[in-house]
């Protein structure tokens, strides 16, 4: 490849016969080398699974747009990205006058990419002769060709006024939440591109909700040929411990990847079960967040049975979760129908800087707010008016047995309570509808014992509130030395509050007995 009429030949048509899948593995393997550990220098020989994926990627016949490859850790995936990298950047698939960009969540992931790449043109004469490496900038430059390559952070300015013809997202499972700034303008800043290629090459995110989740979720639609997916995952009922198990999310298992430290890590998980979660998502690349949850992914799916649709007539036990001033406020009753406790939960932010709340917290807010899941109150604080108002109504309208409540902002509520017609005697007191509920192991343990029996006999119907599922996917415990345990919202990953608010409803739901006894009376004066 020394010389300019060698690179033009490289990066011609494939060879009779050839595809340009197998042209550019032999490209890889002609001029690519292993950057480090076994076999550092040597000439790099792609896997059969390897050429499986690039065959995927390049001999698409409706071509390809955006790639997801997604296995467990140390299965060689910096490594690929380099060879894909350096394979545009100066080899067959090179476009003149081209960028090329790599992307990771940190800065210190984009500099691995880089090093992998930059190491291997070191190792390689060929390569080396005509690749100009910049250690500070982590780039790379082909100056005949006009290509350069550049290694970026989620720094999202950096990422606007680009124009890039392939993009390697690394590690996008690390972005919590719907949306990443970086990706977004990466993806949006293609538009001049003949044929763009984005590649996603990443394990699993933990939360059905992050960005990769939901991206490989519209990818198993198959809805648009142009995306590949290869999704090397433990099904969630094998025996995660197994060897075999183990194989089917680690391609390179027994290979490059340690046979001996990845099964020394089951090991670890089986004995802890503090460690599972991480094993599960990290080597078994299954969406499990790396904390214990409250509650399995698969136990509150197994709750989503539909509600009903009208709770009137029906008893109701309802917890309330105040926010601070801008946070998320949640409300849940909970109804008894046929041995089932069926959820109606009720959730409101304010409506002023809602998208950008969404953007900070990389949830769709805007979006529940439009689908009707959350309400808005107007300004950018909760206005506490416009709650008491609505818990008045209901207490009008339905058979309001019991309220509990955090105490944490109630005296803002309590007089705006009292202005939206309740008494004295109703607000508080010994027979007062709305009951204190501490947040502390004493109160909170006994709910969670409830309701975690409810949740694992199926005796909960939550409808799939999309709000609550993610609160429930958030929410996780901390336990005091006797075993006791509370919702910790400071170790949480997200907003638990609807689960919070749910464990109170179900600790006052106790009370439920088959003899309506109305708290709340309406007397209507002719």
């Amino acid at each position: 490849m020394a010389g300019h009429e060698s690179r033009k030949r490289k990066r011609s048509s494939p060879a009779r016969g050839e595809t340009r899948a197998e042209r550019n593995i032999r490209w890889i393997e002609t001029y690519c080398r292993v950057p480090k550990d076994e076999g550092v220098g040597e000439p790099v020989r792609l896997r059969d699974w390897q050429k499986d994926e690039l065959k995927r990627i390049y001999d698409n016949p409706a071509g390809t747009r955006r790639a997801i490859l997604s296995f467990g850790r140390k299965n060689g995936k910096t490594a690929l990205s380099a060879f894909i990298v350096l394979l545009h950047l100066c080899g067959p698939e090179a476009r003149p006058n081209s960028n090329i960009y790599s992307a990771a969540q940190a800065r210190h992931q984009a500099a691995i990419l880089f090093d992998y790449a930059a190491k291997s043109v070191r190792f390689s004469p060929d390569l080396a002769a005509v690749l100009t490496i910049r250690d500070t900038a982590k780039q790379i430059a082909c100056q005949e060709l006009g290509t350069i390559y550049g290694a970026l952070s989620a720094e999202a300015a950096t990422a606007y006024g680009l124009s890039p013809s392939l993009i390697i997202h690394d590690e996008l499972g690390q972005v919590r939440g719907p949306r990443s700034e970086l990706y977004e303008a990466l993806e949006t800043s293609t538009g001049a591109q003949r044929n763009p290629l984005s590649i996603i090459i990443s394990t699993q995110a933990p939360n059905p909700n992050d960005l990769l989740s939901v991206l490989i979720d519209d990818a198993q639609t198959g809805a648009d040929p142009r995306v590949v997916l290869s999704l090397y995952t433990a099904p969630d009922d094998a025996d995660p411990f197994d060897a075999e198990t183990i194989k089917l999310a680690n391609p390179a298992f027994g290979d490059f990847q340690n046979a001996a430290e990845t099964l020394a890590m089951a090991e670890d998980a089986r004995r802890m079960p503090s460690r599972e979660p991480e094993y599960r998502n990290l080597i078994l690349n299954q969406r499990v967040e790396m904390f214990a949850p409250f509650v399995s992914r698969s136990v509150w799916a197994g709750c989503g049975d539909p509600t009903v649709k009208d709770f009137g007539g029906l008893p109701l036990f309802g917890g309330l979760d105040l926010s601070s001033v801008n946070d998320l406020t949640a409300k849940v009753y909970l109804a008894p129908v046929d041995g089932i406790w069926h959820v109606k939960p009720t959730f409101w932010l304010p409506g002023e800087g809602l998208k950008e709340k969404s953007r900070n917290d990389r949830v769709p807010y805007d979006v529940w707010a439009e689908q009707g899941h959350l309400r808005t109150t107007p300004g950018r604080t909760i206005d506490y008016e416009f709650v008491a108002a609505t818990l008045y109504a209901d207490c009008e309208q339905g058979d309001i047995r019991k309220i509990a409540f955090d105490r944490w902002n109630w005296r803002h509520l309590k007089p705006w309570l009292l202005k939206a017609g309740f008494s004295e005697e109703q607000v508080e007191g010994d027979d007062a509808i709305f009951e204190p509920f501490g947040q502390g192991y004493q109160s909170m343990s006994p709910a969670l014992r409830d309701l975690e029996s409810d949740l694992l006999e199926g005796r909960i119907a939550h409808g799939n509130h999309p709000v609550l599922t993610m609160c429930a996917a958030n929410a996780v415990v901390t336990s005091d030395p006797a075993g006791n345990r509370k919702l910790d919202k400071a170790k949480a990953s997200g907003r638990i509050d609807g689960m919070v608010a749910l464990a109170m409803a179900r600790s006052v739901a106790g009370t439920f007995s088959a003899k309506p006894e109305p708290q709340f009376q309406m007397y209507v004066f002719g």
